[in-house]
């Protein structure tokens, strides 16, 4: 097997775990968890911005400690972080211990994709690394398509459930042990990325591109159930649309490799400002699940684009680069939900979403390369 097939498939299979099962999964069975263990809504709060805070906290450190330690052992520690956090789930007496376990979790994800980027660029050849990097990139919207089927078929088990997921991230730990490469890291980090052109403008890029992400992330549930009057089912279903629709992302290296990375970042904007306008404006059933998809298949595509845009910019050092966009794109995620609220609350839906809408074509402004960097180099 091929490094390139052997590190895609350990990755995507270990980005789908820690984002669809370690993550978001907590959400499709919280009506479950809260009849059991009486969360409230108070701790519910407390847990969301636990689990932001831990995935800023460990993507940063992830960076900095597969630069020291190396891509495989930072990756089996993002699967065995993953099955500790979801045992817990399973396990966890108490709402306490269940909101600490949430919280360790989901902070695998903010563990689990640097050492994937370090990996990629040890082992795979130059040629096929941006393939390599987004197919792994879009096990995220795998786990997320998967997360809702599986919490419909064991409805109520949620226990169960989790403790399935446990050993699943426990089999990919020891995957990871075998499949990625044994080079070990430089033995110190690098510190702070240099603040050259490329990475300011994919920090700007990827904040407002995060920001805008949040009108159907977190508003598309409440924006579906208000405009057609659905019930859990049908944002289930506008879920499970995003899910399905994220997996196009894989494609994002081929067609960086074709079109350009600005070209794509471009398009893949405006599909998503289109998708935002579409499911936030209440255009009917079927246009707004296809709106769903083609969101997650535009946001997929769009991390995709930062990450190589990140590795490109940081060639020597690709977990930092990756880590430049991703915690980025978290923060913009965390101004634009209240924001997005605010707005909703005030001058209303339809603001709202023009606002955000146009909020991830203003990205678009920031490219890649300029006439600048051309002259310099």
């Amino acid at each position: 097997m091929s490094p390139a097939l052997r590190i895609g498939a350990t990755g995507f299979a270990l980005i789908a775990v820690c984002y669809g099962f370690a993550r978001f999964a907590f959400g499709l069975f919280l009506p479950q968890i809260d009849g059991e263990l009486g969360l409230g809504t108070s701790l519910g709060g407390a847990i969301s911005g636990g689990s932001f805070a831990g995935y800023c906290i460990a993507i940063v450190a992830s960076a900095t400690l597969t630069e020291r330690l190396g891509a495989r052992a930072i990756a089996v520690g993002a699967a065995l972080v993953a099955a500790i956090g979801m045992a817990g789930i399973a396990l966890a007496p108490s709402p306490l211990i269940l909101a600490i376990a949430v919280v360790v979790a989901g902070s695998s994800t903010g563990l689990a994709s640097p050492p994937m980027a370090a990996a990629v660029a040890a082992a795979v050849r130059r040629g096929r690394q941006d393939l390599t990097n987004t197919v792994i990139n879009a096990g995220v919207s795998a786990g997320v398509a998967l997360s809702g089927p599986i919490a419909l078929a064991i409805m109520g088990q949620w226990r169960l459930a989790f403790g399935a997921f446990a050993a699943v991230a426990l089999v990919l730990a020891i995957a990871a042990a075998i499949a990625l490469p044994a080079a070990s890291g430089s033995g110190r980090s690098g510190g702070l990325p240099p603040m050259t052109g490329p990475v300011l403008r994919l920090i700007s890029a990827s904040f407002l591109m995060g920001a805008a992400s949040t009108a159907l992330w977190s508003f598309g549930g409440q924006l579906v159930a208000s405009q057609l009057d659905w019930g859990t089912t049908g944002t289930g279903l506008l879920w499970t649309c995003i899910g399905v629709g994220g997996l196009v992302g894989a494609l994002a290296g081929t067609l960086v490799g074709k079109f350009g990375l600005d070209r794509n970042h471009w398009a893949f904007l405006g599909l998503m400002a289109a998708s935002i306008l579409t499911v936030g404006l209440g255009l009917g059933p079927a246009p707004m699940l296809v709106g769903g998809a083609v969101f997650g298949a535009a946001y997929v595509m769009l991390t995709g684009v930062y990450l190589v845009w990140g590795t490109n910019a940081l060639p020597d050092r690709p977990a930092t680069g990756l880590m430049v966009g991703f915690l980025t794109i978290a923060v913009g995620q965390s101004v634009g939900a209240p924001l997005f609220g605010f707005l909703m609350a005030g001058p209303g839906v339809k603001y709202a979403v023009v606002c955000f809408a146009a909020t991830a074509m203003i990205a678009g402004v920031f490219r890649e390369k300029s006439t600048d960097d051309s002259a310099l180099a």
